[in-house]
Formats: C-alpha cells, structure tokens, sequence
C-alpha cells in the first residue's frame, strides 16, 4: 500500500443554491396577504488549507471526489433556507494547485495559507424579495445556481533548505539518519528511497531542513528511474548537496563522472542553475574509500566546490559538514527578499458585474457572455412565463436588446446565454399584471394590439378630450363649454327671476 502520494487529480463539486420559494400569505381575515417566499441558502464551497501536519497527499489518493453541501431551499413564512457547509480541505506546505491542462491555479506555502478552489452557487430569491410596485405578487421565484464543478490536480513540492541528490546507494539515506532525526529506509540495494524524506537538523542555534530524494540516473530528466517523478521535491531548496560515493571503485564508478552525470540531469530538468553547491565524498570509513577521496577532492575544489569527507557510519567529518550547510543556508536567507506572512486569497462575490459582450458564431448564433446575464439564465424557471417575462425585462434594463439591435440581430435570429439556445424576439412592451405566473406578452396573438397602441388607448380612457369637457349643471342638466379659452359660468335665467 502507498504511503507517500505526492500527486493526486480531485474531482471537486461545490454545493449548489437552494431555490427560492413561491408563497402567498393566507390567514384568517387576510385571504392574500402578501408573497412571503423565502430565500434558498448559498450552497458550500470547497478551501484549501496548509497544515504543517500534513506531509503527503495521501488522503486524496483514497477520496479523489469530492462534494460540498448543498443550500436548502426557503419556505414560507418569509423562512429563508440555511446556507451549505463550506469543506476545508487540509494539504501540506508546497502544494501546488494545478488545471487538467498544466497551468498554476495557486502555490501554497505557509502555515494557515487558504485558497478557495470551488466556490458554491448562490441561493434562488424567494418572490417575498422580488415583489415590486408593478408586480406585488409574484408568482415565481429564483432558482438556486449550481455550484462550481471542476478538476484540479494537486502537485506536492517538499520546502527544505538543503536537497541532497546523487546515485542510488550513494548513502544519502544514511546521512539524512544521522544528522537529523528521520528514519528512512536503509540497505545495501539501489533504489532504496522510494519516497522523499524530510528531516531537521540543528547546528548551534540554527535549524534547517533536509531532503533525500529518490537517487538520480542517466535520463532521470526524461522519465528514467525515479528521478523525474521527485526532482519537484528539490525545485525549493536553497542549497544543493551532492551526496558522492567515495567506495565508487568498487563498483566500476568514479565520483567525478557521477557528478558530471547528475549535474548533466539538473541542468535538463531547469530552474536549479542558481543554487549553490556543496560535495560530500561518503563513505571514507571503506578500505580504499579515504584514498579515492583524497585523490578526487583536489579537481572538486578546482571546480570551485566545498568539499567534505563524512563517514555515516563513524559520523566522521559531520559535524563541520552540518555547521558549512547552516552557514549557506543562513547566507541564501539574508540574501533573500523578506517573506511576506501568509495572507488568504479572497476571492469576493461580484455584487455589481453588469458587463457583457456579444458576438456572432460561425453558425449565425449571437453569444452573450457575462457574469450577471448568465446567472439571470441559470436561475430562471423557464416553466413559468412570468419568470420569463421578467427575465426579458431584466435583460432590456440591462442593456442587452439594444446591444443586439446595434450588433444588426434581426427578429426570429438564434441567441445563446449560458446553456440556454432562444429566438430573439424585443420586448413586447411593460409588464401587464394578469394571473399570477402568467405574463401576456407571451401569448400567441397575431392580433393582439401592440404595446404603442395599448400604450395610446389606455391615455385615452385616462385623460379627457382638450376640446370637450362635460359640465353637469346644480340642475341636473349637462352643458358641454370649450376648453379652448378660459372657462365661463352660464347662469340660468329662471334661477336670475327668482332672486330678483
């Protein structure tokens, strides 16, 4: 069984939005008193967290999907529903957050650092808050959107400040045991280190970490060994320890072409062309081990490297070996710039996104885009024609129809928002009160008056003729008078004879 999982692709779904309710008040005495459709909830999102507890992906491995809770609808009452349970997803220091396709989504490295990988759906408005003084009783609500649903790998880069590298059986393993506290595994076999191991060391007052990495081959750049699937692990040290072995005579080696040859390998992997290197010749306890040491150090040093001889064994030449290491890691620390502390990243909701752009496809399709129309698109009830109605309103005080006027779209022509595929039709006018989820400019009437004309008929019950005014007399009797000067009080004449 796997016990260190250092790459892992997780299949994420964040909780989708409850929908809105549609409710009517109804008490005793107060047949409709009012929407009170409550709100759905927010559905959960999905985080991730750096814990320094963690030390492999090894989890993921074993759970690759993963669900957030979903928000629960809202009722009636004015009852809003509750909001999903956000999941935060623990990983270790160096993860690297990486799209199917390669490219860096976020790189996490510090104790608490967040990073809100799949954000969950916003909840439906119940009709309560989309009631108006033209629609004071909506018939309709919003439906919840879905939560984001996406796949993600997970890369895990070890952050050490010192990375031993070196052919198998060079005795890396060993010295990692006996300057720090790891326990890895140890024999007399190439390919011991299946896995990265971490350990720290301390020098005085100092404290550093190492990593021991899988031993590199000729062609470990290219996929040969173990070498290409753990390099990652030393893109973050600070300093490079060659780990040569010093006993190489023995089996048909020399330490110089093994460091040429793993050097050969770093240089095709890329991006470590700036860390400084220090030589370690293990293994001097060996009988001709100090003489083979002695012999090579000398073009080591020419090379311009700081050499060491160490025995893991008898821990010779450690403790100057650990002090040297400190001393380099110290120096790269101060040269480096200061560490920023760990900061989440936030990513807030858009509340006042109102752009969008329009295009044609090849097919003759106009394709809307935009944050804002395509949640209008996701939380409208389609079966419901006053959802409907109030959709095209929405979109027309948005600016939408006149975009695609302007854009040359003609009437009957194929629009695309989201998902969702309609012919474009212009408004038919304002909304008309009429049963509740119903709206009659859906209708389908090829007679039906136009909105100019409904517009003018209803003026003309509303407002009386300019030149007409019916005038109803103390009497009884109707007198019609002119509007077209200021008007005059006609007296009866019967009426004068009785006063006088």
């Amino acid at each position: 069984m796997a016990t260190f999982v250092d790459r892992v692709v997780l299949h994420l779904q964040a909780g989708d939005g409850g929908h809105g309710c549609v409710s009517v008040r109804r008490e005793k005495f107060k047949p409709l008193g009012g929407p009170d459709g409550g709100n759905g909830g927010h559905g959960g999102g999905i985080t991730l967290v750096v814990d320094s507890q963690q030390h492999t992906l090894l989890d993921f491995h074993f759970r690759p999907h993963i669900k957030a809770q979903n928000g629960a609808g809202g009722a009636g009452a004015n009852r809003d529903g509750g909001n999903g349970g956000d999941l935060e997803l623990k990983v270790p220091d160096g993860t690297v957050v990486l799209s199917p396709e390669g490219e860096v989504i976020a790189d996490l490295i510090g104790e608490g650092s967040t990073f809100e990988v799949a954000r969950g759906g916003r909840g439906g408005r119940g009709n309560a808050s989309l009631a108006n003084t033209r629609r004071k009783v909506p018939g309709f609500a919003e439906l919840g959107e879905p939560g984001a649903g996406l796949d993600v790998v997970l890369e895990l880069k070890s952050v050490a400040d010192v990375g031993l590298v070196g052919f198998p059986s060079a005795g890396k393993s060993s010295l990692i045991s006996v300057i720090s506290a790891a326990k890895p595994k140890i024999a007399d076999y190439p390919f011991t280190t299946l896995v990265p191991n971490l350990g720290v060391v301390q020098a005085g007052e100092k404290t550093f970490t190492v990593a021991d990495v899988p031993g590199l081959i000729p062609g470990a750049a290219t996929g040969k060994g173990l070498g290409l699937e753990f390099l990652r692990h030393i893109e973050r040290t600070s300093v490079l320890l060659h780990v040569l072995d010093s006993a190489a005579l023995e089996i048909e080696r020399d330490p110089i072409a093994d460091l040429d040859a793993i050097e050969a390998e770093l240089v095709a992997y890329g991006g470590l062309e700036d860390r400084p290197r220090m030589v370690v010749l293990n293994k001097i306890d060996i009988p001709d081990g100090r003489d083979l040491a002695e012999m090579v150090r000398p073009d080591l040093e020419a090379r311009g490297y700081q050499v060491f001889e160490v025995s893991a064994v008898t821990r010779e030449g450690l403790k100057d070996l650990v002090y040297a290491l400190a001393e380099a890691v110290e120096n790269n620390r101060l040269a480096a710039p200061p560490i920023e502390p760990s900061r989440a990243i936030v990513r807030p909701r858009a509340v006042d996104e109102k752009g969008f752009t329009i295009d044609k496809n090849g097919e003759g399709v106009w394709i809307v885009r935009g944050i804002q129309v395509e949640r209008w698109i996701r939380q409208t009830m389609f079966d419901n024609d006053e959802a409907v109605g109030y959709l095209a309103d929405r979109l027309e005080r948005l600016g939408v129809e006149a975009a695609l006027g302007k854009k040359g779209a003609q009437a009957g022509d194929p629009v695309r928002i989201a998902d969702f595929d309609f012919d474009w039709q212009p408004n038919a006018g304002e909304y008309i009160s009429g049963p509740r989820g119903s709206d009659s400019r859906l209708e389908e009437d090829i007679n039906r008056a136009s909105a100019a004309q409904r517009l003018a008929a209803r003026k003309a019950r509303r407002v009386r003729s300019d030149d007409e005014l019916l005038h109803m007399s103390e009497d009884g009797t109707v007198s019609t008078i002119s509007m077209s000067k200021k008007p005059v009080l006609v007296e009866d004449d019967e009426d004068e004879d009785d006063g006088e």
